[in-house]
């Protein structure tokens, strides 16, 4: 199992930590934030392989930023996907 941080950019939220055990996803943390969203992102994505949290997050815009919690997510994946 491989733990990551990762500082998200244009949101709320300042990290997010997370674990990937064979690309499952488990401990999702997010620090600040919208806390009942980023809480529902976690518990939605907990177990599931990160290829398809990726798919399904990627791109998300919170009001006109060009990006939000679910897709700094996203792209956190992505990042630790290339460090494996």
């Amino acid at each position: 199992m491989a733990k990551f941080n990762f500082e998200p950019k244009g949101v709320c939220s300042s990290n997010i930590e997370f674990e990937l055990d064979n690309n499952i996803i488990k401990n999702v943390r997010f620090t600040r934030g919208c806390n009942g969203n980023t809480q529902g992102i976690s518990a939605l994505v907990e177990g599931m392989n990160v290829d398809d949290v990726i798919s399904r997050l990627k791109g998300t815009n919170c009001n006109g930023r060009g990006t939000s919690c679910p897709d700094q997510l996203a792209r956190a994946l992505e990042l630790a996907k290339s460090q494996l």
